[in-house]
């Protein structure tokens, strides 16, 4: 099982950017398609980005465009690069495998947007 710690978060004015990291333990992280997720208050968890092992990546059509999802498996790190950023971004944002085996989640980190 993978164990994760998410970091980068912060606050932000509309239209500014952000890189998030998450460094994840455990021997079997390269093999592993890995997603950024978010959590805003009132909804249900949302996964936003996805890479797989290669380095495909895939996102949702609200984050096109403007976010990027990267990692580095020499280092065991995920990251997302979110550019032009809205105050509907807002959330708890974390990462995890794609999909999610077991209950386990890191902290996640913040991110919040301002109008």
């Amino acid at each position: 099982q993978l164990q994760l710690m998410e970091s980068g978060g912060g606050l932000v004015q509309a239209g500014g950017s952000l890189r998030l990291s998450c460094a994840a333990s455990g021997s079997f992280f390269r093999f592993k398609t890995m997603g950024w997720y978010r959590l805003a208050p009132g909804k249900q968890r949302e996964l936003v980005a996805t890479i797989t092992p290669g380095g495909r990546t895939n996102s949702v059509n609200s984050v096109k465009g403007r976010f990027t999802i990267a990692r580095d498996n020499a280092k065991n790190t995920v990251y997302l690069q979110m550019n032009s950023l809205k105050p509907e971004d807002t959330a708890v944002y974390y990462c995890n495998e794609v999909p999610v085996v077991g209950p386990y989640w890191g902290q996640g980190t913040q991110v919040t947007v301002s109008s």
